[in-house]
């Protein structure tokens, strides 16, 4: 019995149609890449000190004491969360008209009651010193940065059921619309409250749409165009539009204006629907044949190609309809110890993967130098990234690779902390270093993952496999918080669990080169790992 793609054959694999349809929904990816990154300028913590009323009427040199000095990163720098007491000041200032004749260490400390001052010097305004996220608040800027996060993770999971609902295009361009739409809405929140939630709405419809158009143009395009669509399409779109972020932050200074002129791209994508076709395949499982078979001649016609008088047989549509149905539950990820052992070890290096990824990504203000080449710099190396990613799932062993590519991720960064401050062009590097070898396994896996589950379980396991990649990126920002009390301590914790990721790799089994699995009883067994299982049909018990 032919399948889809043996039925389809007629078409080509990279005619003129499969070239527009690469091209439409890489373009669509775009905004995806500074959509969920802009909180790096958004959510920057600005320099900031108390505020001091203005009517103490205190000299200049009293001002100038009214904040202590604090040692902070080796240096000693005015305290950000408190100041001394202002009576106690006004009083000495009365006192002592000469400030210095005065030992200021016996003067009893207080918070910031009237609140903060905030440089101007980088920015205008960040989420950060409209809300005063800062001090006793400082937890709330990361948390702005997981709720994203958590919005992407009931994305996830909600993106894929929707779409077999009500079709590939209706919920790509619904989730593009979500994120255009309530990324404009976020500029008029009135509190930080309100912000998150938003954000929250945010992060599910920016997830859905990348993932939708995945799906979409996997389905669309052939298989030999499918694994370039997912690497040199797909992730260098969403590359390019991270490289576009600081560029727009660099002319913008203003959080709520950077928001906007981000999101008004979206509005561009409107005429795209015109462009890009529903799934057929989605159509034949739905019934719906004459829309299905109108595309495909549709592509003919654009390829140049003669399309048979009869597409489908009756016989065909009944056997991808039947194996289009899905029979199994989610506990057969975990039914026999093989894959129990290799759903384990998927999930713990999603999620590590995630860590680093978006620990390194949203740790560009603990870089020295500046913050727009540092975030260019880290969009600009997943380019080549990708490409490499490319070129070894061509080439070489699938989890050689990987783990390859997070052993030199994760190794480079413990050798920040040694690099002087006076050095910081050396830091940068290895960051980068550290976070292409971090994307390029990151890129890889996806297809790994999918070759080491069968097929009647293999987007399940892939599903899964996403949403522990999720948690891993709601825990990333505070891998980044912490760097604002120890400036090495991220890389050197993202660098221990990325070496750790990358042994785990090497207990998955090879799959280059190696037909894709049908069944569970088919798939490859963890070398070295034996026990005695149960058959997912009970039929019978053996060792595996």
């Amino acid at each position: 019995m032919r399948d889809y793609d043996e039925i389809t054959a007629f078409l080509g694999e990279w005619g003129p149609y499969q070239k527009l349809i690469f091209f439409l929904l890489s373009l669509s990816i775009f905004p995806n890449g500074f959509c969920g990154l802009s909180i790096v300028f958004v959510g920057d913590v600005p320099e900031h000190r108390c505020l001091i009323p203005g009517n103490l009427n205190l000299s200049e040199a009293w001002l100038n004491r009214t904040i202590p000095l604090v040692q902070e990163r080796d240096k000693l720098q005015y305290s950000k969360c408190s100041r001394y007491r202002l009576d106690v000041i006004m009083n000495l200032s009365a006192t002592f008209p000469d400030s210095d004749s005065f030992n200021m260490s016996e003067v009893e400390q207080e918070p910031c009651l009237d609140g903060w001052e905030y440089s101007k010097e980088q920015y205008i305004s960040t989420i950060v010193s409209e809300w005063d996220l800062v001090c006793d608040n400082d937890w709330k800027g990361p948390f702005s940065m997981s709720i994203f996060f958590i919005g992407v993770l009931v994305g996830s999971f909600f993106s894929g059921q929707l779409s077999d609902r009500f079709g590939r295009k209706a919920v790509l361009f619904g989730t593009m619309a979500v994120q255009t739409g309530f990324s404009m809405l976020q500029i008029f929140s009135p509190n930080w409250e309100i912000f998150c939630f938003l954000n929250f709405i945010v992060g599910i419809g920016q997830i859905s749409n990348y993932v939708t158009a995945f799906v979409l143009g996997s389905e669309i395009l052939g298989k030999s165009i499918r694994v370039m669509f997912a690497t040199l399409g797909v992730c260098i779109s969403f590359a390019i539009g991270y490289m576009i972020l600081p560029l727009v932050a660099y002319f913008i200074r203003s959080w709520w204006m950077l928001l906007f002129s981000l999101s008004l791209p979206g509005l561009l994508y409107i005429p795209l629907w015109w462009f890009i076709p529903e799934s057929p395949r989605w159509l034949l499982i739905k019934g719906r044949i004459q829309e299905a078979e109108a595309i495909i001649q549709l592509i003919a016609k654009k390829n140049g190609v003669t399309p048979p008088a009869v597409i489908f047989t009756d016989l065909e549509l009944e056997d991808m309809k039947a194996k289009s149905v899905q029979s199994y539950a989610i506990i057969h990820l975990v039914k026999t110890h093989y894959i129990r052992a290799i759903t384990i070890i998927n999930l713990l290096v999603w999620m590590i993967l995630a860590i680093g990824y978006f620990g390194l990504s949203l740790s560009t203000p603990n870089l020295h130098g500046n913050d727009y080449w540092n975030c260019f710099f880290a969009g600009a190396i997943e380019v080549p990234a990708y490409i490499a990613a490319w070129l070894f799932l061509q080439k070489f062993p699938r989890r050689f690779s990987i783990s390859g590519s997070l052993f030199l991720g994760g190794v480079v960064l413990f050798f920040i902390q040694l690099i002087p401050s006076n050095l910081s062009i050396l830091t940068t590097v290895l960051v980068m270093i550290g976070k292409f070898g971090t994307t390029c396994a990151f890129s890889m896996v996806y297809v790994h993952t999918a070759e080491l589950y069968p097929t009647v379980v293999r987007n399940m396991g892939v599903g899964v496999s996403s949403m522990a990649c999720r948690l891993g990126s709601i825990i990333s920002p505070y891998i980044f918080y912490l760097g604002i009390h120890h400036e090495f301590l991220p890389f050197t914790l993202m660098g221990s669990l990325t070496v750790v990721s990358a042994i785990l790799v090497l207990f998955l089994p090879e799959t280059a080169n190696i037909p894709l699995p049908e069944t569970i009883d088919q798939m490859q067994k963890i070398k070295g790992f034996k026990c005695r299982d149960t058959h997912i049909n009970h039929k019978s018990r053996s060792i595996l």
